[in-house]
């Protein structure tokens, strides 16, 4: 193992494969996600299916793409359509798990990635790019993970607007509302890995990033997460994993910029 020669950027991807499996069938999205993804299917993950929101279906790309629809991912699909034909595999059940980002994420893994600030949806004062499949895949997939930057900023009390769903308004207002799949498994940022509780559906903390204190955690959360007494340092990369993402899969640094920090 390697200790402190790595980047927040490479620490967040590899915390953001580990929770795929081996078998899946998992809706990927442009950047960290997809390295992450990657990096799965090289190491523990070998028989995972690569499906993403354009209709490209079990790619075995051969380089880092930059674009759902980038032709390094057809050249090596199984099958290419289109984002309808993708979709359509999603709500029918046939995704196990998908990674998405946002610009804001609340307690209970709600999700704004529309509109920020201002007078609300109508008079924002940030318009964002919306939801594209998010809501599709928070809704419909088996399970998800949530990757962002963790600010204050981001980790607000309550979304702006609900672009995605996560736990709604807690315990049971996602069998209540109707929506299929488990919800949120986890949120992979900078600074740590969190979880939600089984009975509150409350965000908590499952493991600290290698230098990163709880009073870091803290100052960059709009809201208190909850946290075990003995809170674990998250397993840092391997010399494996931080070869293959920077000699194999980003060699050229699209995703994964900057050196050991």
């Amino acid at each position: 193992m390697v200790s402190g020669e790595f980047t927040r950027d490479e620490m967040m991807t590899v915390a953001t494969g580990r929770f795929i499996h081996d078998g899946w069938k998992a809706f990927i999205g442009t950047g960290l996600p997809m390295v992450a993804a990657y990096l799965a299917k090289a190491t523990h993950a070998p028989n995972m299916t690569l499906m993403f929101e354009s209709g490209v279906l079990a790619a075995e790309p051969r380089t880092i793409a930059r674009a759902v629809g980038d032709p390094r991912l057809q050249s090596t699909a199984r099958r290419v359509s289109g984002m309808l034909d993708g979709l359509l595999l999603l709500h029918g059940g046939n995704v196990d798990f998908g990674v998405l980002g946002g610009a804001q994420v609340d307690r209970f893994g709600n999700i704004n990635s529309t509109a920020v600030g201002g007078e609300g949806y109508s008079r924002p004062a940030t318009r964002l790019g919306g939801s594209g499949g998010a809501n599709d895949i928070a809704s419909a997939a088996k399970e998800f993970l949530i990757v962002v930057r963790h600010t204050r900023r981001t980790f607000v009390e309550r979304v702006d607007h609900l672009t995605t769903p996560g736990y709604l308004t807690g315990p049971g207002a996602r069998e209540a509302a109707g929506l299929h799949g488990r919800g949120p498994i986890g949120v992979v940022t900078d600074l740590g890995v969190f979880g939600f509780d089984a009975t509150t559906k409350r965000m908590n903390a499952t493991s600290l990033h290698e230098g990163i204190t709880w009073a870091d955690v803290e100052a960059a959360t709009g809201f208190d997460i909850d946290r075990p007494d003995d809170l674990p340092t998250t397993p840092p990369p391997s010399e494996h994993e931080l070869h293959l993402l920077r000699t194999v899969i980003d060699p050229n640094g699209v995703y994964l910029k900057g050196g050991p920090q």
